[in-house]
């Protein structure tokens, strides 16, 4: 079960490295859609820590 987190929590960098790339390729076009962008990768970047967090709490609470 843990590695199934482990594999999304870096799912979430990943997504978060996608939306960035995203908004930087449309900065000049569509600014309010890039900053839409801006704020997945914020969320994401948030989820990530977010679930490590919790991953090792209730890792070490197992053992």
């Amino acid at each position: 079960m843990m590695k199934f987190s482990k594999f999304f929590e870096f799912a979430y960098l990943a997504a978060a490295a996608f939306f960035l790339y995203e908004a930087v390729i449309i900065w000049n076009e569509q600014r309010t859609q890039a900053y839409l962008f801006l704020f997945f990768v914020a969320v994401g970047i948030f989820m990530f820590f977010f679930r490590r967090h919790f991953r090792h709490k209730y890792g070490n609470r197992n053992k």
